[in-house]
């Protein structure tokens, strides 16, 4: 499938319609989808996601092959939160190595554990390298709080590149499945609160803060954190889009949590879920182009 032309400052592709985004991506090197089995014992985050043998782990041209296919004009991508840093450095080059080979279609993020040695100094050399952000960042599964100094720091460090921090969220209600985080609403609100200036993205509508956006104060609190839709159809009904349009349509990102599901049918899910064209348009690149700093 050829992919169509985009026009970044237009948002528009060549048929007219609105550019889409991906906000939420994991990818890995072969090396590392490779030794899988060996890694399934040495994080345990990563064995509680990937025992399951259908849990996909695809590569970067496995990515870009979805994207064509799917009509998506860029993919904000990152490898794994993961407890060593050796590992998180391993990743990191791969995403490198990735944005080197599609600096138009892949925007990296770098992963790192704050509470280990050096992770502001990773987190800087790879912002210096050209990755465009921090995350996809999971205390849970890395073994540090949200009131942890050391993610403080790191945050601090990203900001001071005006660099966006995904954090992963989760709901404190509803079904129990693997890597579910549910203890992150009133940490996460209270760690951007301590970092007014940061400019965060909670993943998987933020595990549901996003309504809490419906308090003045909260609003006030929240008004530089955005919100992925990572994963949205395994977690929420559709109306989802327009309830969530109307409390903060301008702060909706875009993302599917690729590989974990299929990205044609998830936009398709956008476009006939009833909002108006200008919230659907911020939500499929808008919102995203202005966070990235892709406008002009």
């Amino acid at each position: 499938m050829r992919l169509p032309i985009f026009d970044f400052c237009l948002g528009l592709s060549e048929n007219g319609s609105v550019m889409v985004i991906d906000c939420h991506t994991h990818i890995f090197s072969p090396e590392m989808i490779a030794q899988r089995e060996e890694f399934l014992g040495r994080d345990r985050w990563f064995g509680l996601l990937y025992a399951n043998q259908r849990s996909r782990m695809a590569t970067a041209e496995e990515l870009i092959a979805e994207m064509d296919q799917a009509g998506i004009a860029k993919a904000v991508t990152f490898n794994f939160a993961w407890t060593d840093p050796g590992l998180c450095a391993a990743g990191n080059d791969y995403i490198l190595d990735a944005v080197s080979c599609w600096p138009d279609r892949l925007v990296g993020f770098a992963l790192v554990n704050p509470t280990t040695r050096g992770a502001s100094a990773e987190l800087e050399r790879c912002l210096s390298a050209g990755l465009h952000g921090l995350g996809e960042l999971m205390p849970d599964g890395q073994g540090y709080s949200f009131d942890d100094p050391a993610l403080d720091r790191i945050v601090d460090c990203a900001s001071e590149h005006q660099a966006p921090v995904l954090i992963h969220a989760g709901e404190p209600v509803g079904h129990s499945y693997a890597g579910k985080s549910n203890c992150t609403l009133q940490p996460f609100y209270h760690l951007a609160r301590r970092h007014p200036q940061a400019r965060f993205v909670a993943a998987h509508w933020g595990g549901g803060l996003i309504f809490y956006e419906l308090m003045p104060e909260v609003r006030a609190t929240l008004q530089n954190v955005y919100y992925d839709t990572a994963a949205s159809p395994l977690l929420y009904q559709d109306n989802i889009w327009t309830i969530a349009a109307q409390i903060a349509a301008s702060k909706v990102l875009f993302a599917t949590d690729w590989p974990l599901l299929s990205t044609a049918p998830f936009v398709e899910r956008v476009r006939n879920a009833g909002l108006t064209a200008e919230a659907r348009d911020g939500i499929l690149s808008g919102n995203a182009a202005r966070l990235l700093g892709m406008e002009e």
